[in-house]
């Protein structure tokens, strides 16, 4: 199931059938085109793999028997430095987004820092964080599927701007976020864990039957591909302002002790990263109007002996990182700033890409990232 990300070229197909029976209202003369996001979250992705590449201390604690030189890890990732591994990992990011299109932030051997707000370290804490722009650590303290109280930027976004519900939407592995993107049941497009999505394409009909037959092992979350896939799909039809994939095998591997994995799942997410920039910057619409935003729900333990681990104990799980990429950034390359970035920052952020001002409705949300948005 790892290499089923492929296959593009058909969805691409049918995304432009649709797009030209469709009929579009076109902006009044002078009018600045409808600005998009798109929200990417790997779950629990450190910051030291994603800005050094392949760790050879973990690589080494985690490859048995044999010999680290010879194990497949090894040969396809390492190289002398890590600015070289980190491109071998996640060479689109590197090449591309962070040389061309924005910035990145969260490199701490370089002065850059980001974190979470909350002091729970585990994820929903930390979506919720994301999403409401303020953490909730007496109320939030479990995984568990529940509903609470608090606005999230995804719905306050969609009756703001007066959208259909398919105008904002959310894709994630990880069951829980039938809970976690929205307080209120219904108030924008979800599809998560192992749930079945309605779609024309054939395609997808088949891949929405496949996700049941082949089960990952991990409680109430699929394989990163189905979310993938599907959340392109919605993105090529129904055409959303915002569209948020949540990934989470590099969450589930590094607690199974799976560094090769972990080291797998990222490289292949960043193979959909180009997919999906690709498809963004080839459709008239999303051309030149859509902000890119990678980031992260925790960090994790810094050492081989707790680097599978996250929660309140553990050093450096509250350790994040984020990218911005688009036409309203106005940052390129790895951040060197020292102001300190926080996870409670995205949800303004966001709104503040599409002219919007969450703090209007929730006076607790921190402030959007400056470079992100284009201010100073």
């Amino acid at each position: 199931m790892r290499r089923a990300a492929t296959g593009i070229a058909g969805l691409v197909a049918v995304a432009a059938a649709v797009v030209a029976l469709e009929a579009h209202q076109p902006a009044a003369p002078g009018a600045s085109p409808a600005q998009h996001v798109v929200l990417v979250t790997v779950d629990g992705a450190r910051w030291q793999d994603i800005f050094g590449g392949i760790d050879l201390d973990i690589l080494k604690a985690t490859s048995g028997e044999t010999p680290v030189e010879q194990t497949d890890t090894y040969k396809r990732f390492w190289a002398p430095t890590p600015a070289e591994r980190r491109a071998k990992v996640m060479p689109f990011l590197w090449n591309r987004l962070v040389a061309q299109q924005g910035f990145i932030a969260g490199n701490r051997t370089i002065g850059s820092r980001m974190q979470v707000a909350n002091t729970l370290k585990f994820s929903y804490p930390g979506y919720s964080e994301l999403l409401t722009g303020a953490p909730h650590d007496d109320v939030i303290t479990s995984n568990d599927n529940t509903r609470y109280p608090f606005l999230t930027v995804l719905e306050w976004l969609r009756a703001d701007l007066q959208l259909p519900r398919e105008g904002i939407a959310a894709f994630g592995s990880w069951e829980t976020f039938n809970y976690i993107a929205e307080r209120e049941e219904g108030a924008i497009t979800i599809n998560a864990g192992y749930e079945d999505f309605d779609h024309p394409d054939p395609e997808m009909k088949t891949l929405s039957a496949l996700q049941h037959l082949t089960p990952n092992g991990f409680h109430g979350a699929r394989h990163d591909v189905y979310t993938f896939r599907f959340g392109l799909a919605h993105l090529q039809t129904a055409r959303p302002r915002v569209l948020y994939l949540a990934f989470d095998e590099t969450d589930d591997w590094a607690h199974l002790k799976r560094y090769d994995l972990v080291l797998d799942t990222l490289h292949r997410t960043d193979r959909q990263l180009e997919q999906l920039w690709t498809w963004l910057q080839s459709d008239p619409e999303y051309r030149g109007t859509t902000t890119l935003i990678l980031t992260v729900d925790h960090g994790r333990g810094r050492t081989p002996a707790d680097w599978t681990d996250h929660g309140a104990k553990v050093d450096g799980a509250e350790e994040t990182w984020l990218g911005c990429f688009g036409p309203a950034v106005t940052a390129r390359g790895e951040s060197r700033d020292a102001t300190v970035l926080e996870q409670r920052q995205v949800a303004g952020t966001i709104a503040a890409l599409l002219g919007r001002n969450f703090q209007s409705a929730v006076p607790g949300a921190a402030a959007p990232i400056a470079a992100c948005t284009g201010a100073r």
